[in-house]
Parts: C-alpha cells; structure tokens; sequence
C-alpha cells in the first residue's frame, strides 16, 4: 500500500492535472488576447464601420475566422445586436452577467467558461466611436483534450479516495494497538500505585504535617513508627524539629511583647513633650520623629524617613556634621528657619549615641525659642524705652517753654528778619512735641497703665476711632461696615481705642507711602461676629507687608518705615494680650494690608440684641 500511495505516484498525478488546467488556462488567455486584437482593430475603423452594418458583420466574420473563433457577436449597451457571427446563436441565447458587464465597463475583459468548461467566452466594451458597444465572443475547447482532462481528474479523485480509505484502515489498526496499549499502561500503573502506596504513606504524613507547620499550626506531629528504618529517624527528627520551633516562638512571642510595650510607651513619652526630638541612624538618616517635630519644622516627618536630615531641615546640617565629627560633645546653636513666609528661632542639640566607642546615631532635640527671644527682647527694650522716657522728658517741659517765651518777648523786638525768627521758634517747639509724643510712646510700652476691664460696647469704641482718623486725613477714604446692634466686649476702651489709632495711622503712613500708586486710599473696617469671638477688620489699599520678617513687626522698635518708632504694632500687640485676645496680620487680595483684632465675645449675638433692647427701653 505504501509503494502505491507513494510520493513519486502522487507527484505523476498531480502534475497531470496541472498540465490539464494549464491547457485550460492557456485557452483562456488565448480567447482573452484574441477578443483584445480584434476590439483593437474594430476601434481603428470605427468611422467606417459604425455606419455600415453589412461591413461590420463581415470584418466581425473576418476577424473570428483568422483568429479562430467559433462566435462572436456585437451589441450596443440596449442590447441590441449590431453584427454577427454565422454560428453565434448561442452567443445570442447565453447573455453575459452582471458582474461581466461591470469588469468590461471598467476596461477590462471579462473571461467567462461553462459549466463543463467546453466553451470559454470573453467580453469586451468598444470605443467611444462605436457607440460604447460590446465584443463578445467564444472558443470551442477541443473535445479530445478535454476528455483527456476529464479523465485526469477522475483518476486523482479515484486516488484521492483510495488514499482515504487507506487512512481508515491506518487509523483503526492504531486504535486497537492503542486500546491494547492503555489496558496494559492501566494495568502497571494499578500495581504500582498499590506497590508505592505502602511507601508514600509515611512521606503524604509527613508532607501533610508540613503543610501545617507552614500555616502557624507548630503543634502538627508525625507517627514515629518502630525500629530505625529510615522513614522512623526522620518523623522523629521532624517532631524534634517542630517542638524546638515552637519553643523558640513563644520565646520570640514573649520579647516582642516586651519590645512593643517599650515601644509604645517610648512613643508615648516623645509625643507627650513640646519638644521636638528626631533619631538618627549612623549615617543622618530619619528613623524616629516624634509629632511635636513635624509641628515645629512644619513637615511631615513620618513620611521624610529614610531621608537625611540635612536634606529636609538643611538648617540643622551643620550641627549634624559637627556631632559626627566630635561624638563625645554636644553640639547646640539657635537656629533660624523659615517656613511658609515665618522665621522661627530653634534651639537645637545632637547628641551622639554610643555604644563601646561605636556612634550607632543621634538625637537631635529641639526647641522653639522665638516667643522666649521675643519676651527677652520685649523687656530688655522696654527697660531702655523707660530710661530714655525718664532721660528726655524731664528737659523737653523747660525748652519748649523757653521757645515759647523767647518767641512772645522777643518777637515784638527784633527788627531784622522776624520772619526767621518766627520759623526757628515753631520749629523748636514743633520739634520738642514730636519728641515729647515719642517720649510718651516710650513710657506708654514701657509702662502700659492698668487695664480697666468693663464691659463696652465695640461699635462706639470703634466709630470714635475712625472719626477722628478721618477728620485729619480727607484725602483717604473710610468704608465702616458695622452691625445694628451692640456689639459687647470685656476691654479697657482707653487702651483699644488706642491700638485701633495705631492700626488706623499705620494704614494711613502705609497708602501715604506708596510709590507711584495714583489709585484713591481706601481703608475698609468692619466687625465680624463668629461664635464665641468678634472680629475687628482693618484693611488697606497701600503697600502691604512685607514678605519676610513679618512676625517681628510687633516687636518693638522693628519697622519698615523711615521715620516710625516701632511701637505702634508693639503696643497692639501688648494690648490684645491684655484682653486675652489675638492680632492677625495678613495679606489684602488686590494689594495692601490686612490686620485683624480678635476679642473674646462676652454674650452671643442674641443676648448682645436683646440686652440692647431692654436698655433703650428703660
């Protein structure tokens, strides 16, 4: 069977058959030429054959005769027969199809065969000069070569289905040798699982006692056995092995409870100081910050560890480097940083940790001095402002008094430039009240008198102030948006009338110092009610705040303008503490200045109302 199925038999049929349809295929291309020459020489004597039926017919019958056609027909698009073949009815029986007609409008030949491939057709479209008519015509394949054809193919489909059959026959002697081969396979494996069952046993009791001790059950044991085959050593090894696991994890167990404990209670006492501290590993990085840290340096520490603290706190870098170089000393300093448009003042150690003359890390503990340098400074200034107040004032009452006097006896005297005489007069005594004011500044934070607290009503106080600021400065413009109602406060109204003075004159100085701003000053002062505090707004439209420093403009004589003394936010500032109170000082959207004073509220808003009602009815 496999000398007749061979390749070399195969390959004899295959190429017979291709020889076959390479025949056909040539008839094909030969009846294409054919109807391609001769629509070609139709097209040529177009002019003189479109007129003239009878010439047509007999250059068609010409035509097909030289090139050995046996039809050929010519129509125009309405599918009327122009010129014909003698023997082409069956031209004229068989139309063409759609898809021939659209091959041959887009300039192409249409090939058709039959059914049988006995006849091969081919169509074609004319010149424009005929009319756009069609050629079609046809080829009668010889009889004897497609017999031949005929036969070829019948003998590859008979041995195509020889070679079918002899698979079948291939595939059922395999299946019986398969069948036989799994029974058998089956069979073996039968006996040997019976056969490794006996010893798999102690190691699937062993696996599974694994598998346990590898989900946290350490209590898993294995059957010992008898004797000393070598599956007995091993599950007693294993049970020794398990029981000295177990052992060491309720002793690990017990240390991480005393660990986490000191832990905890570690961290408890770092979040419990002011202070801040931050560990250090050997090489300067992060491990352990505690909360008043990040509050302090303003950055989440928690999430910077890993990090070198020179890299997050660049400030504390030269501290850090100076410990690393001398770890049996302390390295302390003030420290300045500034975060968020604030500088703060940091006292600062780190401390090297040593264990047998190793540095294993540092601690680095910190704290916020600026308020303690800013009471020191506060203090220290005000012991000078009362020297200086005690020193100039007891002088100034004797020259203002002799200008005075000099300018009343002798000006009616003086004959020669009186004029001068006058402006040197008033200049002096000019001069000895703006010195007897600024004494009076100096004495005033140096001294700040009693605070007399009653009860006042926040809207008097603070209308009175913007009069009186308004009538000597025309030039700016005040917008008062102010409650109906009494706004009650616990204050000293001499004092808080005082600091809303200062506020006031302080953005009068500030819009009167503008360069080059020719907008209109504006001052805007308003009263916010929230609960439990009222809020007293003081907005401006002149050069605003400085960027940095800004903490230290209450400070006293820390200013930004030529000719202030430092003390009008100073004094504020001393006054809002006095009332248990708070000054803001922010940033007006637009440009300019925003300075709020913010006063715990005595009553809420309605008893405020109604205590007004009550007394305007008495």
């Amino acid at each position: 069977m496999q000398s007749w199925f061979s390749d070399r038999v195969r390959t004899a049929l295959s190429e017979s058959l291709a020889v076959a349809e390479a025949y056909l295929h040539e008839h094909q291309d030969a009846v294409r030429g054919d109807i391609v020459k001769m629509a070609t020489d139709i097209n040529h004597d177009a002019q003189i054959l479109n007129n003239d039926p009878q010439n047509l017919a007999q250059v068609l019958e010409l035509q097909a005769s030289l090139r050995n056609l046996s039809e050929a027909l010519v129509f125009d698009p309405s599918g009327r027969v122009l010129a014909r073949t003698r023997f082409s009815y069956t031209l004229m029986l068989d139309a063409p199809p759609e898809s021939a007609f659209r091959q041959a409008d887009e300039g192409d030949v249409a090939v058709l065969t039959s059914d049988n491939e006995d006849r091969v057709r081919a169509l074609v479209r004319l010149g424009s000069e005929m009319g756009d008519a069609y050629l079609y015509v046809g080829r009668i394949a010889d009889p004897v070569v497609l017999n031949r054809v005929q036969q070829t193919k019948w003998a590859v489909e008979q041995y195509d289905r020889l070679d079918g059959q002899r698979s079948d026959y291939q595939i059922k002697f395999a299946l019986g040798f398969l069948v036989v081969a799994i029974l058998i396979l089956l069979a073996a494996v039968w006996a040997g699982l019976r056969f490794a069952g006996r010893l798999a046993r102690p190691i699937s009791a062993l696996a599974a006692a694994a598998e346990r001790v590898g989900g946290g059950d350490l209590s898993a044991r294995v059957s010992e056995g008898q004797g000393d085959e070598e599956f007995s050593t091993l599950s007693r090894a294993f049970n020794r092995m398990t029981t000295q696991i177990e052992t060491q994890q309720r002793e690990l167990v017990e240390a991480n409870r005393q660990l986490d404990g000191r832990r905890r209670f570690t961290e408890a006492v770092l979040s419990g100081v002011s202070a801040g501290v931050v560990g250090l590993d050997r090489e300067g990085r992060i491990n352990l910050p505690n909360r008043s840290a990040s509050v302090l340096l303003a950055v989440d520490l928690d999430r910077q560890i890993g990090e070198p603290l020179s890299t997050v706190v660049p400030e504390m870098a030269a501290l850090v480097e100076e410990a690393a170089r001398r770890p049996d000393r302390l390295a302390q300093a003030q420290i300045e940083i500034a975060r968020d448009g604030r500088s703060d003042v940091l006292h600062v150690r780190v401390a090297a940790e040593r264990v047998v003359g190793e540095t294993q890390g540092y601690v680095v503990t910190f704290d916020d001095v600026t308020e303690l340098l800013s009471a020191q400074r506060k203090a220290a200034w005000a012991d000078v402002a009362r020297r200086i107040a005690h020193e100039i004032k007891n002088p100034l009452t004797p020259i203002q008094l002799s200008a005075e006097r000099l300018k009343r006896k002798y000006l009616r005297d003086i004959r020669n430039d009186p004029e001068t005489f006058t402006i040197l007069s008033d200049t002096i005594i000019r001069h000895v009240g703006d010195i007897g004011r600024m004494v009076d500044e100096f004495s005033s934070f140096a001294r700040m008198p009693a605070a007399l607290i009653k009860t006042e009503d926040l809207i008097d106080i603070t209308r009175q102030a913007v009069f009186l600021q308004r009538a000597g400065t025309p030039d700016v413009r005040f917008e008062v948006d102010l409650p109906s109602h009494p706004v009650l406060v616990s204050c000293d109204s001499r004092q808080v009338s005082q600091a809303l003075v200062n506020l006031l004159k302080n953005a009068i100085e500030s819009i009167q110092g503008r360069d080059g701003e020719t907008a209109p000053g504006r001052i805007w002062v308003r009263l916010v009610e929230t609960p439990g505090q009222v809020t007293l707004v003081v907005e401006d439209n002149g050069r605003g705040l400085p960027k940095e420093g800004r903490e230290r403009l209450t400070e006293p004589y820390v200013t930004t303008r030529a000719k202030g003394t430092g003390l009008g936010l100073a004094i504020v500032k001393k006054v809002m503490e006095e009332h248990r109170g708070e000054l803001i000082l922010e940033d007006r959207e637009g440009g300019g200045a925003r300075v709020k004073l913010v006063f715990p509220s005595v009553r809420p808003r309605e008893e405020s109302e109604r205590a007004a009602a009550e007394s305007v009815g008495a």
